[in-house]
């Protein structure tokens, strides 16, 4: 019983030290050629996910703490994608990303198949 809490307060510390921080006054530059409303490119987004997801989803997709995210758009559309970045599932937990960061990142990983 002791090592199942321990396992679990270990897994929660690891989420929460992972998907936390990135409250920069510091805003990501829009993309010079980009059409208008679009703040971000997919290499925006793969930073993003490098920075906020993947310490439990593996630097290239393969999984960890999470699952892997390798054939993610196989499985899951973009609004499906974007739904858990923002509500979370699982042990995954809510507002890892949000809004127009959660939308393209989601985009970005719905073209994963």
């Amino acid at each position: 019983m002791k090592k199942k809490w321990m396992a679990l307060l270990m897994g929660t510390s690891l989420a929460l030290a992972a998907c936390g921080g990135g409250d920069s006054a510091e805003e990501a530059p829009k993309e010079e050629n980009a059409p208008a409303g679009e703040t971000a490119s997919a290499d925006d987004a793969e930073k993003m996910f490098q920075q906020s997801c993947a310490a439990c989803h593996g630097q290239d997709l393969s999984g960890g703490a999470g699952p892997s995210l390798q054939q993610v758009g196989g499985k899951y559309s973009k609004e499906d994608i974007e739904n858990i970045i923002i509500n979370g599932q699982g042990g995954m937990p809510k507002g890892v990303l949000e809004g127009e960061d959660a939308s393209k990142v989601a985009e970005w990983l719905a073209a994963k198949k």
